[in-house]
């Protein structure tokens, strides 16, 4: 039988799909981020699962994946889910359908919300090309590089940040990107659902009276603009003062900017011996 992944909702119960609360219902094995919020759920939905429930959180993922395993090599089903959304989208799960895939055996899913494409389709901004960040980095060195990424990243980018930490991120954001539109999501299909749109000064300043709850955030992406290789060279060294190196700098805004990489690469050396 199969491993399930199966998407619960990020609020609000009603938005469980019928095949969840059946998979509930007769799954052998439920391993879950938060069993109490697992039997939550169940509640809600008025349904009494009749497997095992383990608990198979971050810190206990790997220690949980030979039992788990074994359960599905016996022909037990084994369901998974996550306190909210989908399973292994910045919550556990990619390590266990890794191992199934290793071990050749089947994964499926069962699909319902997620916040990533919840916020882009409310957040105003372009949704036809995206990408997903996970949650912002936390170390100062880390998120430089990260911001130097996004600096010439075209798509709209999605990605996740805890409350205490969102003024800071978004005051950071504005002066590395400069005043890009962005959208910040907050308690999506909950009670207290907000989106605040604007730029991310904008957005900084109003995450600095103090936010709750869980926040998705939506930021537009840089414009294309017409650029020749001396213009890319300051880029590559701002990313290669924030820790990475030179060549593999070089390689990526080269890519983004649609120029050579050897001709930007010697431009980088030339102005270093210059």
């Amino acid at each position: 039988m199969p491993l399930v992944l199966a998407a619960t909702p990020l609020g609000d119960s009603r938005d469980a799909s019928p095949r969840l609360v059946t998979a509930l219902a007769e799954a052998d094995v439920i391993a879950a981020e938060d069993t109490r919020r697992l039997r939550a759920l169940a509640a809600a939905l008025d349904v009494t699962p009749r497997g095992r429930v383990v608990s198979f959180y971050e810190d206990v993922e790997t220690a949980r994946l030979p039992k788990l395993l074994e359960a599905l090599h016996a022909g037990e089903t084994v369901l998974l889910v996550t306190d909210a959304g989908m399973p292994s989208v910045s919550d556990p799960g990619y390590r266990l359908v890794a191992a199934c895939v290793t071990e050749d055996l089947p994964v499926t899913c069962l699909p319902g919300p997620s916040a990533v494409t919840t916020a882009l389709a409310v957040s105003g901004l372009p949704s036809d090309r995206f990408c997903f960040e996970g949650f912002a980095p936390r170390k100062p060195g880390e998120k430089a590089r990260w911001f130097a990424q996004l600096a010439t990243e075209p798509r709209t980018v999605v990605f996740f940040e805890s409350p205490h930490r969102l003024a800071a991120t978004l005051g950071e954001a504005a002066q590395a990107l400069g005043e890009r539109r962005a959208a910040v999501c907050r308690e999506l299909t909950k009670t207290y659902e907000e989106v605040k749109r604007g730029t991310l000064g904008e957005l900084a300043a109003w995450a600095g009276d103090g936010v709750r709850g869980e926040i998705t955030v939506v930021l537009e992406g840089a414009q294309r603009r017409e650029v020749s290789v001396g213009d890319l060279v300051a880029e590559v060294a701002a990313r290669v003062e924030a820790g990475e190196r030179l060549k593999s700098a070089a390689a990526e805004v080269a890519v983004e900017a649609g120029v050579s990489k050897k001709e930007l690469y010697d431009a980088v050396l030339a102005a270093r011996r210059g």
